[in-house]
């Protein structure tokens, strides 16, 4: 009598059904990870504007002493270029951003001085870099570029010259050349050595460091920042941000 085969039980099969189960799992884990993490960034309803980033920054309910939601994401590498401020600053900000994003320049030139004069020259507050080249292949050779200003010791005067030129709007294009120009303005010794590592993948691996941190942390747009762990996205005015750091700072000698 002839039966009809039934299912496939042996060893190679079973090992194929457990690793595509494995893999489903990773899946719904990851999208659930990158949905909570937009809902961090961007408040319960997901959105994206101004008044709605302010009204989530608002009710965040910061608390001296403790890390928020995300957690403490800051190296404190003693030494680190792309870093200012005391490594034992009580508050870290951490910015995820794309040279080619007009909200990053917008914070770099109307922002971060402030908080620089206020709180970094005070030893109050360190401020971090990650990369988050989310709009190309000149995003991504713009970070090269500015990591080999690194190199060199001229990280923040590059950062701060590529800003200074950026339009208000659009995502301005960048090529060896305009780069070039920007390190030059920043004051980097030696340009032969920067052109060489900007064209090179020498800093790969580091950048995509800071991209993978950014997408399991579910961030949806640049500038995005960590305030000692509490998600704030966008340009948004300045006493968004001071108004955060002082609570932090809260019971603290000049704060």
């Amino acid at each position: 009598m002839s039966t009809s085969p039934g299912p496939d039980r042996t060893p190679r099969a079973v090992g194929n059904t457990r690793r595509r189960l494995e893999i489903a799992a990773m899946a719904v884990l990851t999208v659930v990870a990158v949905t909570l993490g937009v809902l961090l960034f961007t408040g319960n309803d997901g959105g994206g504007g101004a008044e709605s980033q302010t009204a989530a920054s608002e009710g965040r309910g910061v608390t001296p002493g403790e890390s928020g939601p995300l957690g403490e994401l800051a190296n404190r590498e003693p030494g680190d270029p792309l870093a200012l401020g005391a490594v034992d600053a009580p508050v870290t900000l951490v910015e995820f951003a794309d040279y080619r994003c007009p909200f990053c320049a917008k914070f770099s030139r109307d922002i971060e001085p402030a908080l620089i004069e206020k709180y970094v020259d005070s030893g109050r507050l360190r401020i971090e870099w990650r990369d988050m080249p989310i709009y190309g292949d000149e995003s991504m050779l713009a970070a090269r570029a500015a990591r080999a200003a690194a190199e060199q010791g001229r990280f923040w005067e590059f950062n701060r010259a590529l800003y200074a030129a950026a339009p208000d709007g659009g995502h301005p294009s960048m090529n060896v050349d305009k780069l070039r120009g920007f390190a030059e303005d920043a004051g980097v010794p030696d340009i032969g050595r920067f052109t060489a590592q900007m064209r090179s993948a020498e800093f790969d691996a580091a950048i995509a460091a800071d991209s993978t941190q950014a997408q399991q942390l579910g961030i949806p747009a640049a500038p995005a920042f960590s305030i000692n762990g509490n998600p704030m996205l966008g340009a948004q005015p300045t006493s968004e941000f001071t108004d955060m750091i002082d609570t932090l700072l809260d019971g603290q000698d000049g704060a």
